[in-house]
């Protein structure tokens, strides 16, 4: 019940829902209230807001600082285990695999498996439990697309429960230990997943994938005019920031117990 209020409340505090709220508030004060100053004042901030946040110069230099704080990972390490968190997925058994994982998960599980052919004999860890209603977990989700790859059943330790990247952390404490291992997750999700498992007191070596701040050439129109893709970016750098406020609040931001 508390994660489902976590989710639904970290969801309307998201930019676009928050600022189509501002914006019916304010059109409900144009159209029935006297407050007409301030309804006028809503919209066109909540508006200006939305355009700025859906341009690339603004989104990206949002998620930059977030991105750059772990680089590519392009040399072997000495470990046994390579730690796949999860994120976005469905389960349709009609698709090809790797159309069941949605948005941050691919770019992940693709990552993980690069890794595994640097490091012959690592097994694959993939986490995260069933979303309600699905009969399949996103670790099995994202099993199932490193199978279709190449990946052997023998190479692949799936973590069906945890919620969460809190719970990720201490599931994935009661297989590796005190052991070095590749922790791999979005670049932007990084910094957070890094403080979640070194609150456990594990030693999580970083391994970033789908990085999406563009720093490279882009065609003027591309950073001039609005997108719903750049406003995604906006919106990756806030939901990160709510949850280390929220990972703050709880303590979880420190080093191992």
């Amino acid at each position: 019940m508390f994660f489902s209020l976590k989710k639904i409340v970290g969801g309307i505090l998201l930019p676009l829902p928050l600022l189509l709220l501002l914006m019916a508030t304010g059109i409900l004060l144009l159209w029935f209230t006297r407050w007409q100053k301030s309804g006028k004042i809503l919209i066109s901030a909540a508006w200006i807001i939305l355009f700025a946040l859906s341009l690339q110069p603004v989104a990206d230099s949002l998620l930059q600082p977030l991105e750059k704080q772990y680089p590519t990972r392009n040399v072997a390490a000495d470990v046994s285990y390579i730690v796949v968190l999860g994120g976005g997925y469905t389960w349709n058994p009609a698709w090809a695999p790797s159309s069941n994982l949605i948005g941050n998960s691919l770019p992940r599980v693709t990552e993980g498996i690069r890794q595994w052919r640097r490091h012959p004999g690592a097994k694959l860890i993939f986490t995260g439990g069933a979303a309600e209603t699905n009969p399949v977990s996103n670790a099995e989700a994202a099993a199932a697309v490193a199978l279709s790859l190449g990946v052997p059943e023998t190479d692949i330790i799936r973590l069906d429960w945890p919620k969460d990247t809190d719970d990720e952390a201490r599931a994935v404490k009661k297989i590796v230990g005190k052991h070095a291992f590749l922790l791999v997750t979005s670049a932007n999700h990084m910094p957070r997943a890094m403080a979640f498992f070194h609150h456990q007191g594990l030693m999580p070596l970083a391994t970033p994938a789908n990085q999406m701040a563009i720093e490279s050439a882009l065609n003027w129109w591309e950073k001039a005019l609005p997108s719903p893709l750049w406003l995604s970016h906006s919106e990756r750098a806030v939901y990160e920031g709510m949850g280390t406020f929220w990972q703050k609040l709880n303590g979880k931001n420190g080093t191992g117990k």
